[in-house]
């Protein structure tokens, strides 16, 4: 199929989905004048929620934090494009209460505005980011303090926060700064399900962890303890990770232009090697619900990440797995999207704006680039469609209303979008 289809195609896609969101919240404008109270069950795996992950650090580093003002300005965003649940990483720092305080205040503002959170909880292993050897058998002491604070959260905002999650890939053996046994998750999963029984937190918040694919049984067999199979037994739901970009590097079979592809045009190689890319996700998760259906569970399970960098100068990038376009994120974020939705899963999807603190001394580095807008409010491929709805008229970012990256131009895009190595090339 030509390019300009192709364009045409996922346009059609992304103007379709928002005119059917617009369609679906005029329908429903009478009954969100009066918003009920929901739950984690209400919203989890339903379409009319999405779900995104997000850091709203604009800086090189974490010192400067966002003010609330500014966090208010990425939730107007993020609403206008659908978002009604995200996801924040740890309490250590005043990020996540901020953007707790700051939904509350958008809230009061108008009480119409719906944005839930699901708050994490960084879990760690003793001697985790520091000069010593990493105890992995032991957790940091600061684990303690961490649970705590979440949750005062928890029951500061009970309105807002709706799931607890403890740790962040702190279990996936690749983690090697501060990954713990699955005895440690358990131990404060466990205790928060305790205090949800005492009443001592809402008893419609639901607890899980969040971790790589691997982490839940789905992966290398070393993962399959009996602390991880009582762990699948104690949380609400499973919160799983799958990455087919880094593995585009990592594990490149499925990502390779078969045999069979190689008289392809160009256009039509990418698109194949995207439509793997769910595949890949696809297998991932089923693998997860294999595990845990073999254990005699049968509970919900959701994506708590997976996205797609726009930039790399490393293992992605074009003299690597050639992997890293914005054209590429737009199908892996159409995909994700239509299957997920479809399937009456929650897609946290990683993530909303890039965030130039991951990777500060290398700007050109992938894990500064996932979001689905830049710093400088310049919207994706994946949001142009938006853009051209209309739907962040009088929103701004630091003071730059939402525009299209390369300026809205497709050639200029196009011409940075590389076609991934061939079989044949690299096994010779």
């Amino acid at each position: 199929m030509k390019l300009i289809a192709k364009i045409l195609i996922l346009g059609v896609f992304l103007s379709s989905f928002i005119a059917c969101r617009q369609n679906k919240d005029e329908i429903n404008s009478e009954q969100k004048s009066e918003l009920k109270e929901v739950t984690a069950k209400d919203i989890l795996g339903n379409p009319e929620y999405l779900a995104i992950s997000y850091g709203g650090y604009r800086a090189k580093s974490r010192d400067q934090q966002p003010t609330i003002a500014q966090l208010k300005e990425d939730m107007k965003i993020l609403s206008a494009m659908g978002v009604r649940i995200l996801r924040t990483y740890n309490v250590q720092l005043p990020h996540a209460s901020n953007i707790l305080k700051a939904i509350s205040e958008l809230r009061k503002e108008n009480p119409e505005f719906e944005m839930y959170v699901m708050l994490g909880a960084w879990i760690d292993c003793k001697n985790a980011w520091t000069d010593q050897e990493p105890d992995h058998n032991t957790e940091s002491e600061q684990n303690e303090g961490e649970i705590a604070r979440a949750v005062k959260l928890v029951n500061q905002y009970p309105d807002i926060v709706k799931v607890l999650a403890v740790g962040n890939e702190a279990m996936v053996k690749w983690a090697a700064s501060y990954y713990v046994q699955p005895g440690v998750i358990l131990k404060w999963v466990s205790y928060l399900q305790e205090l949800k029984l005492k009443g001592e937190l809402p008893k419609d918040l639901w607890i899980t962890s969040s971790d790589d694919f691997s982490s839940w049984g789905g992966g290398d067999s070393l993962y399959h303890t009996p602390d991880l199979n009582e762990l699948i037994k104690a949380v609400d739901y499973i919160s799983m990770h799958t990455y087919p970009y880094h593995n585009s590097h990592y594990n490149p079979g499925f990502w390779l232009v078969p045999e069979n592809e190689e008289k392809m045009s160009d256009i039509e190689k990418v698109d194949a090697a995207m439509l793997r890319s769910l595949k890949f996700a696809q297998a991932q998760y089923d693998s997860v619900k294999a595990y845990t259906a073999g254990l005699g569970v049968d509970k919900p399970i959701h994506i708590g990440e997976t996205g797609w960098a726009t930039v790399s100068n490393g293992h992605y990038g074009p003299h690597g797995s050639r992997a890293t376009d914005e054209y590429k994120q737009a199908l892996y974020y159409k995909h994700m999207r239509e299957w997920t939705n479809e399937a009456g899963i929650s897609c946290f999807y990683f993530e909303a704006f890039d965030e130039p603190w991951k990777d500060a001394g290398n700007p050109r580095g992938s894990e500064n680039h996932f979001g689905l807008i830049t710093t400088d409010a310049q919207a994706k491929y994946p949001l142009w469609t938006l853009v051209d709805q209309g739907v962040f008229e009088g929103l701004t970012r630091d003071g730059y209303t939402i525009a299209k990256t390369f300026g809205g131009n497709i050639d200029t895009l196009m011409k940075e979008v590389l076609v991934p190595p061939v079989e044949y090339e690299v096994s010779h």
